[in-house]
């Protein structure tokens, strides 16, 4: 014999809710209702389905437990809060928190490009934009992301030039003063990776590497010597740089590792002058890469061709890997 004490005690409160509910019974079916309340040993509901009318039930006939679980499962939210429980398959979740490192979110928007090694803040009429820095030397190899012409700089001697760039003017303009600067590391080894290889080149050594800096590099922003048709990067004291004394036409920078370990981010100390630059990377206490990414800054240039604009990204979702049969 069924106990009716044992179902009054899970019966539910009476049921106002703003939506529809389900009265389940003990046999399978269900009554939709939009309210219901226990009178005696009788359910009195307000039928969804027969235009709102007051009908009675008897109250042992309903499985409540059955009916509490549909509530509880149909409340507003519940469907959200139930994905949200969903574990995701570990390997997933690591590619995408590895994809969210590796391009990072610098501005509202705007993202970091897995494809590119170094990149400047800019923004043209109000709105951020990513432009690339494309590396400057003549005899550095245009189709590797990232070369290193090795050099020594003696701090002795005067200053002379040690890179000349073609052109007054480089074809990347930035529009802002004090924008940052960002440099891809940690892809490969600069001091000696498997795919690198060495050439004389007038006392350097280059050293071609497929894609990214180093985070032991050192990396100062210097201003070029803007003449007829070229533009010169002259040497500077390495043994300076980082300390209080200021040299002339060098800016050093600030330097961030992004979460991840995959970008550097390089803020000037102070703002630029209207003018031509180079970012120079530093090797080590007697070694400057030659291989610099120039740039100038002139905030009524136009807009750079290649310039990366914020673009809004559906958010991603992740399935359950089916596994491979």
């Amino acid at each position: 014999m069924a106990c009716l004490s044992c179902d009054l005690a899970v019966a539910q409160q009476p049921y106002n809710g703003p939506q529809r509910t389900h009265l389940i019974l003990k046999d399978g079916s269900y009554q939709v209702v939009t309210s219901y309340r226990i009178s005696g040993k009788n359910v009195v509901y307000t039928s969804a389905e027969r235009g709102g009318s007051q009908e009675e039930i008897p109250s042992n006939l309903i499985d409540w437990e059955a009916t509490e679980r549909y509530q509880k499962d149909h409340a507003p939210g519940a469907a959200q809060a139930a994905q949200n429980k969903v574990q995701l398959d570990p390997e997933l979740q690591k590619e995408e928190a590895d994809l969210r490192a590796r391009t990072p979110e610098v501005a509202p928007n705007l993202r970091l490009p897995e494809d590119t090694s170094a990149l400047a803040l800019d923004t043209f009429h109000g709105t951020p934009e990513l432009v690339p820095l494309v590396q400057s030397s003549g005899e550095l190899n245009k189709q590797t992301a990232h070369n290193i012409l090795k050099a020594a700089i003696n701090p002795l001697s005067t200053s002379h030039q040690v890179v000349e760039l073609k052109g007054p003017r480089s074809p990347i303009q930035l529009h802002v003063p004090d924008g940052p600067l960002y440099i891809r590391v940690g892809d490969d080894d600069t001091d000696g990776p498997s795919n690198a290889f060495e050439v004389n080149t007038h006392g350097a050594k280059q050293q071609q590497v497929s894609m990214g800096g180093s985070d032991k590099s050192t990396y100062v922003i210097v201003r070029c010597d803007v003449r007829r048709d070229v533009r010169i990067v002259s040497s500077f004291n390495i043994s300076m740089i980082g300390t209080t004394k200021r040299q002339e036409d060098v800016i050093p920078t600030t330097v961030e590792m992004l979460p991840g370990g995959h970008w550097l981010k390089l803020t000037p100390k102070e703002q630029l002058d209207f003018g031509e630059y180079a970012l120079m990377e530093i090797l080590n206490e007697k070694e400057i890469n030659l291989g610099v990414w120039d740039f100038g800054v002139h905030p009524n240039a136009p807009e750079n061709r290649e310039a990366i604009k914020p673009q809004e990204r559906k958010k991603a979702t992740l399935g359950i890997r089916k596994p491979i049969e």
